[in-house]
């Protein structure tokens, strides 16, 4: 096992727009302050009971038409490691490929069908 999940994001034009609308569905809190990730215009989370949904900000967003391929739909997975390092190599052996390392506490993947999934720090 590499990790845990941490959060499932979805991008969109106006995150805080989303995240309100899932709360209607699901309840939980909009924008509860944590550690991981810096809440503004382009990044809102809900906090449910089961699970953490993120909202990301895309420039000209394309939304999704269910089920024609030509406009799939679109989300990715964060997972929480406590060594990013550790956790790349096994990636790596698994079949990921990396995609972004540039940052300090998180790396952008693609696993081997090409959806990008990020590794941060925990």
């Amino acid at each position: 096992m590499v990790g845990v999940l941490q959060c499932v994001v979805l991008d969109c034009p106006e995150p805080p727009v989303l995240a309100a609308f899932y709360q209607g569905l699901l309840g939980g809190e909009v924008d509860r302050p944590d550690r991981r990730w810096k809440l503004d215009d382009d990044w809102s989370t809900l906090h449910t009971e089961s699970l953490v949904l993120g909202f990301q900000r895309a420039v000209d967003y394309v939304a999704p038409e269910w089920p024609d391929p030509r406009k799939p739909q679109q989300f990715h997975l964060d997972i929480g490691v406590e060594d990013l390092g550790v956790a790349k190599a096994e990636v790596l052996r698994l079949g990921g490929t990396l995609l972004d390392d540039s940052h300090d506490v998180w790396w952008v993947f693609a696993d081997p069908a090409g959806h990008p999934f990020c590794l941060v720090w925990e």
